[in-house]
């Protein structure tokens, strides 16, 4: 129980700055004049963009002041926050309310006393004891000094080339800057997919867009070894071998095979661990002792469609308010609690942009739903605005919904243009609980230059809401692996159903299906003595809308008929993704 003297002048100690410790002093001393605030962070620099280090690596950010969001002198001067930078704790004592703090600089040892401690010590990247981990040109990035000495290494040793392990955010931004900087640049990644968040088949657009760079992606294939090797003319490089024994030369490695988090000091000190490795902390964001809050990338949080289900996430955004809840806790404002994450991501890289929000299809069925049962998703390729104002990008947009109820689970969207947007507007409704009649009816701004009369969000909610309504049943490309592999015949038809093409001749020549019939739409009620009532019946267009004008048509003349969602677009993409995985 604290003290009176601690609730009007509270002494708080916060572990760790950049966006959660920050943050929490920032919102402390706007609600308390008189409370003594103090931040203790082993790096140089209190606050600063670490989403923003591979830019500064690639110069798109020039200086590593750019990358400062706010300096010890603006915490210290408008604040009032005692900063101690380089300064380590290295132990809590729970019962004596006191923690360890070693002076980096100078190695001396203290203690300093608190009555409400606030850990931030944020994730540390993985680092897999492997032979040659800690060779010279292998490198992690966690902070600016990390990123100024890939920077360093470059220039000195005037870098030609580089081997990225790991395909998630770090990997695809360093592999993008790197780019910049002409480097070759190689990208190993042990899973069938980039991205692991992502469904598989959303992102061969964003493949493509890195092999017209020089990118060499290698899938279904980690690393096992790094060896130093010494060349005729002096010059030093790095052999990476991957797990299939196959192997990559290069002049530096780049270490983004994912982060943990740092929840060392919450061990040692006995508070609760979760399962996941984070630290447990309730809807206020307070641990398993009442004077000790946590928050960050090192905690583990409910997922907010899931509730009770605990999940990790390494974002800035929810560090920021978890930070402010577990502040107004500390102070008494108990009302305000985390209500967990849905995992509302982007990642820009070679011009192209990947985001989504809730639940993958992954995630669904691991949980043992399956689609056509629990949920279904609606796929949609539509321009970014108005077809006819110039420059309009194809947004591929996937919404994952409940079929009981049309609840949103998810949205997912590869582009070049408009893609945040659209996924942020789907996030919010997520937040508010709507359904996919909802955003079929949602009011969202119009100009030719920004959007479309019909936008890419109220299509996915229409195309979504046919299928509840009946109005047309789909099948999808990845459910029929002969469509994939083309084992049907060569009249697009098997035992079971015919495959029909409904796009224009041309198109078809352009673009072929292998053994698809080609009926175009126009033609479909002029040729209805070439399908059969007896088989099911699989149409398709370029991205879904003429097909589902032909499904319409022959449904309502007595065939069985489906729509394959997201028409050959789709196709093109899950072929691609299944040749990936195999």
């Amino acid at each position: 129980m604290a003290s009176a003297q601690a609730k009007d002048s509270p002494r708080i100690v916060i572990v760790g700055g950049v966006a959660g410790g920050a943050s929490a002093a920032a919102r402390c001393r706007r609600l308390c004049e008189n409370a003594s605030i103090t931040i203790f962070e082993r790096g140089p620099y209190i606050s600063f963009a670490n989403c923003g280090l591979p830019y500064y690596v690639g110069s798109v950010i020039k200086t590593k002041e750019d990358l400062l969001v706010a300096s010890v002198g603006l915490f210290r001067n408008r604040l009032n926050v005692d900063v101690r930078l380089r300064q380590e704790v290295t132990k809590i004592d729970r019962q004596k309310k006191t923690v360890d703090v070693t002076d980096l600089e100078n190695k001396r040892s203290y203690q300093e006393k608190y009555d409400y401690l606030v850990l931030a010590p944020g994730a540390e990247p993985i680092r897999p004891k492997l032979e040659g981990i800690d060779l010279e040109g292998v490198y992690s990035i966690r902070d600016i000094p990390d990123a100024s000495h890939i920077k360093e290494w470059i220039s000195k040793n005037n870098a030609k080339s580089a081997v990225v392990v790991g395909g998630g955010f770090i990997g695809l931004e360093m592999a993008e800057n790197l780019c910049l900087l002409n480097l070759k640049v190689h990208l190993v990644e042990a899973l069938p997919q980039l991205m692991p968040a992502m469904d598989p088949e959303m992102l061969p657009p964003l493949y493509r867009k890195m092999k017209e760079h020089g990118v060499d992606i290698i899938f279904h294939d980690g690393l096992k070894s790094i060896k130093k090797e010494e060349s005729s003319s002096g010059k030093s490089s790095l052999r990476v071998i991957t797990a299939s024994g196959n192997f990559v030369v290069a002049d530096m490695v780049i270490l983004g095979i994912g982060v943990r988090p740092d929840a060392h000091l919450a061990k040692d000190c006995g508070l609760k661990i979760g399962s996941l490795g984070g630290i447990v902390v309730d809807e206020h964001m307070k641990t398993s002792d009442d004077n000790i809050y946590a928050v960050g990338d090192a905690v583990e949080v409910d997922d907010f469609l899931f509730p009770g289900e605990k999940t990790l996430l390494a974002l800035a955004g929810p560090a920021n308010r978890q930070a402010r809840i577990a502040v107004e806790s500390i102070l008494g404002r108990k009302n305000h609690t985390f209500r967990g994450v849905q995992g509302t991501f982007v990642c820009g890289a070679f011009g192209m942009v990947v985001a989504a929000t809730g639940a993958s299809e992954k995630k669904l069925q691991k949980r043992g739903w399956k689609q056509g049962c629990e949920y279904e998703t609606a796929v949609i390729h539509a321009g970014s605005h108005a077809g006819y104002y110039p420059n309009s990008k194809t947004i591929h947009l996937k919404l994952i919904f409940g079929l009981k109820d049309g609840k949103i689970l998810g949205a997912q969207a590869v582009g070049e243009d408009g893609v945040d947007k659209r996924i942020d507007c789907i996030a919010m409704a997520i937040q508010a609980g709507m359904t996919v009649m909802d955003i079929e009816e949602s009011e969202l701004c119009y100009a030719p230059q920004f959007g479309s009369a019909k936008d890419p969000v109220n299509l996915a909610g229409m195309v979504a809401s046919n299928i509840l309504r009946g109005d047309v049943q789909q099948t999808h490309w990845l459910e029929h692996e002969e469509w994939l592999n083309d084992s049907m015949t060569k009249k697009g038809e098997n035992e079971k159903n015919i495959l029909i093409d409904v796009r224009n001749p041309e198109e078809v020549q352009a673009e072929p299906v292998p053994h698809a019939q080609n009926i175009p739409l126009r033609d479909i009620r002029s040729h209805l003595e070439k399908l059969p009532k007896e088989k099911e019946i699989a149409v398709f267009c370029r991205s879904g809308q003429r097909s589902y004008l032909a499904s319409r048509i022959l449904c309502q003349l007595g065939y069985h008929v489906k729509n394959i969602s997201g028409g050959f677009l789709s196709y093109r993409d899950a072929k691609a993704s299944s040749d990936i995985s195999g």
